[in-house]
């Protein structure tokens, strides 16, 4: 187990790759629906634009001390907040795959995020008592 979660609580490693992995799904879920939700041009810049604010979003707004993410914060936020960007990336990446035409792969995703979230419940905890 690596000890990702505040508190002394330990994530184990499967879950922390199965995190990166859904991420990664999230930013490729939401450039998958910008190409298919719209036509030529828009769909090129939708594709782009959409990881790009995913991406941002994740990496720039973190709760300080979080040792998930190496314990730095480019912009502070309160737990509660890195906490529904975390909900707003991933499960909105997973309900774009949905939209645009893949359901099959969204609903997988959607499984994958709740089995995450089940055996993240101490970071979770730990992120809701950052104010």
């Amino acid at each position: 187990m690596v000890n990702s979660s505040a508190g002394g609580a330990s994530t184990p490693a499967w879950n922390l790759a199965l995190r990166l992995c859904l991420e990664l799904a999230a930013l490729v879920g939401f450039g998958w629906a910008g190409w298919h939700l719209a036509d030529g041009t828009l769909a090129l810049v939708l594709a782009i634009v959409g990881p790009l604010v995913g991406a941002t979003l994740w990496g720039v707004f973190a709760v300080p001390g979080d040792p998930s993410r190496s314990g730095n914060a480019p912009v502070s936020v309160p737990g509660i907040v890195r906490l529904l960007i975390e909900l707003l990336v991933l499960f909105g990446g997973s309900m774009a795959f949905v939209l645009a035409g893949a359901p099959l792969v969204g609903w997988v995703l959607v499984a994958l995020n709740v089995l995450h979230m089940a055996f993240a419940i101490p970071r979770l905890r730990w992120l809701v008592r950052q104010c």
